[in-house]
Formats: structure tokens, sequence, C-alpha cells
């Protein structure tokens, strides 16, 4: 267990007053693949994998089910595409009913640009939104910034976080299957509560 670091937030005692995971550190992108899939056989279910680029296949290697953000997108556009399609027909059709040219007051080719323009937008705003809400941001702090290593993932490295409040998670027995996968900078990380 030498190689076991203890992570504390900044200006806190060396033993932090809750712990938040371990984590550990691997070499390459093959590694950390592979000890996913062992980490996802194994029934945990509150981790991570952090990578400085996308790896391909590693959702599925997580187990990871296909995300909401798409049904924030369609629910988006069909709110756009309703709310275009109400707003010109109530004010051309009942509001104001001018006869331009001798055109029709309720015309769905006229109304295209604005039904779709309003479904681009609003797909959009609902998109950043769903995205924002799913992932819990934003996130003024979390523990994971304390630990120095963890900085690297954005440049070479790679890691698996196992968050202490997973029903499978025991100190010791997580430290030494972490280690067992080939992880190394193996370190518990706390937080203030």
């Amino acid at each position: 267990m030498s190689d076991l670091v203890l992570v504390c937030p900044a200006g806190s005692t060396p033993m932090p007053k809750r712990l938040y995971a371990v984590g550990a550190e691997f070499a390459n992108p093959a590694e950390l693949y592979a000890a996913a899939e062992k980490v996802r056989d194994r029934g945990f279910r509150n981790w991570d994998c952090y990578s400085p680029y996308a790896i391909h296949g590693l959702d599925k290697a997580m187990g990871l089910k296909k995300s909401l953000v798409g049904l924030f997108t369609f629910v988006g556009g069909l709110t756009g595409l309703t709310v275009g399609f109400l707003l010109e027909t109530i004010t051309s059709t009942y509001v104001y009913p001018l006869d331009t040219q001798g055109k029709p007051f309720f015309s769905i080719p006229g109304f295209v640009p604005i039904m779709d323009l309003l479904m681009i937008i609003l797909s959009a705003i609902f998109s950043i939104g769903g995205m924002t809400t799913l992932c819990l941001l934003p996130r003024l702090h979390h523990p994971l910034w304390e630990w120095d290593a963890f900085n690297r993932a954005t440049h070479d490295k790679f890691f698996i976080v196992i968050e202490a409040n997973d029903p499978k998670f025991k100190e010791k027995d997580t430290v030494d299957f972490l280690r067992e996968l080939g992880g190394t900078n193996l370190t518990f990380i706390g937080e203030e509560p």
C-alpha cells in the first residue's frame, strides 16, 4: 500500500471529514478500456472514467445507457414547431385577418420559415438546458479538483474514480481491486461535508 495517497481539500485537516471516492490512474486508453469493463462487470454503479479525448466504445464498456439529451432536443423542436404554427395561425386567421393579394388567411407554405426557425431555436435551447440539468451543472467545486494528478486528465492521463456512495464500495476491497486492474497513483479523495 505504499503508493496509496490521501487527498484532502485545501486548508483542511489531513484526514477528510468524508471520503468521496478512490481514484486510480491508468497508462493508456487500452488499459482504461479493459479496466472499465471489469469495473462494470464487478457491479459498481457510481463510478466514472476520465480521459483527455473520446475513446471509441468506452460508453459501452462502462455499461452506460443512451443519453436523454436527445429527448430534450425532440421536445424543444416539437414545442417550437407547435408554437410557430399556433402563433401564425391565430394571428393571421383570427386576430388580424388581412386580405393580401387574395391569398388565403391560413397558408402553411407561408408559415414554414417561422415554424422552422422556432423549431431550431427551441431545440438548441432545450438541448443546452437538458445537458446542463443532466450533468448537474454548474458545479462550483468538485472533490476531484483537489487531486493534483487529476489535472493531467485533460492532457495525457486516464483515470477511473469509484465513489464511496456506491453500494459495493469497501475501502480496502476497492483499492485492492483497482490495484489488480493495473491502476497506479491510487488515491483516497475526500470532501468537506
